[in-house]
C-alpha cells in the first residue's frame, strides 16, 4: 500500500483564543499558523507526493495550498467531506474553559467511545468515517501510482488522533494519549498485514528519506537499520 503523511492544519484564530471552532466557517490560520504550515510545506518539498487530500474547511484548505505551493509537480488535490472536523453540535463556538465545566467533558477525556456531542456526532462515528476515508484514498493512490506512492491528508486534531489510534491498534478510549499539534506531521503506511506508524506529531526534521517511498514487509526484529536517505 501507499504511505500517508497526516498533517494537521496550522494554528487558527480560534485556537489562539481557546474557542472550539468545529465546522464553523470563516476560521482562518493566524500568522503563526501560516508560518507553521509554510514550514511543513518546506519539510514536504523534498517529498514528491502524488496527492494532497484535504478537509473542506478553510483552515485545512489554506494549509493545503501552502504545501502545494512548494511541490515541484502538480499533485491531485481533492477535498473529502469525511476528513472534515468532528461535528461538535452544541459545543461548537464555545470556549474550552466553559466546556470543561460540563459533565460530558470528563467522558470525552476518559471514554470517548461513549461520547455523542449534543446535537452533533459521536466520536466513534468520527473515527469510523475518517479511517475509512484514509484507507480508501490510500488504496486508490497505490492502484494508480504503485506501492511506493506517498500522499498527504490535511485534517484536524481529533480526526488525526483517531486515525493514529486505529493505526496503532489502540481502542478509541485511549486516543487522548496521542498528541497532534498544529501543522504537525505524522506518517503511516498501510501494509498488507497491518499499518505501520513511522512518525507522530513531528514539527521539525528532514523528510527527504520519504522520496524513496517505504517498501516494508515484516517488522524487523531488533528494529532494523532504518530508512535509506535519498
Amino acid at each position: 500500500m501507499g504511505t500517508v503523511i497526516l498533517v494537521r492544519h496550522g494554528r487558527t484564530t480560534a485556537n489562539a483564543t481557546g474557542l472550539l471552532a468545529g465546522r464553523a466557517v470563516g476560521v482562518s490560520l493566524d500568522q503563526i499558523g501560516r508560518d507553521q504550515a509554510a514550514l511543513t510545506g518546506d519539510r514536504l518539498a523534498a517529498v514528491p507526493v502524488v496527492g494532497v487530500v484535504s478537509s473542506p474547511l478553510e483552515r485545512c484548505q489554506q494549509t493545503t495550498q501552502l504545501i502545494l505551493d512548494r511541490q515541484a509537480g502538480t499533485p491531485h488535490a481533492p477535498v473529502d467531506l469525511d476528513l472534515t472536523e468532528c461535528d461538535y453540535g452544541q459545543w461548537q463556538g464555545r470556549t474550552l474553559s466553559d466546556l470543561a465545566t460540563e459533565d460530558l467533558w470528563s467522558v470525552v477525556q476518559s471514554q470517548p467511545s461513549a461520547v455523542v456531542f449534543p446535537g452533533g456526532e459521536s466520536m466513534a462515528a468520527m473515527q469510523a468515517r475518517s479511517v475509512a476515508a484514509i484507507r480508501r484514498h490510500d488504496a486508490a493512490f497505490e492502484a494508480e501510482y504503485g506501492p511506493g506512492a506517498v500522499w498527504v491528508a490535511v485534517s484536524h486534531g481529533d480526526i488525526i488522533k483517531s486515525i493514529l489510534a486505529d493505526a496503532l491498534g489502540m481502542h478509541l478510549d485511549l486516543f487522548q494519549r496521542v498528541n497532534v499539534g498544529p501543522a504537525s506531521v505524522s506518517i503511516v503506511r498501510y501494509g498488507p498485514s497491518r499499518p505501520s506508524v513511522y512518525a507522530t506529531n513531528t514539527d521539525a526534521g528532514d523528510l527527504s528519506w520519504l522520496s524513496n517511498g517505504i517498501h516494508s514487509g515484516d517488522a524487523p526484529v531488533g528494529g532494523g537499520a532504518g530508512q535509506k536517505a535519498p
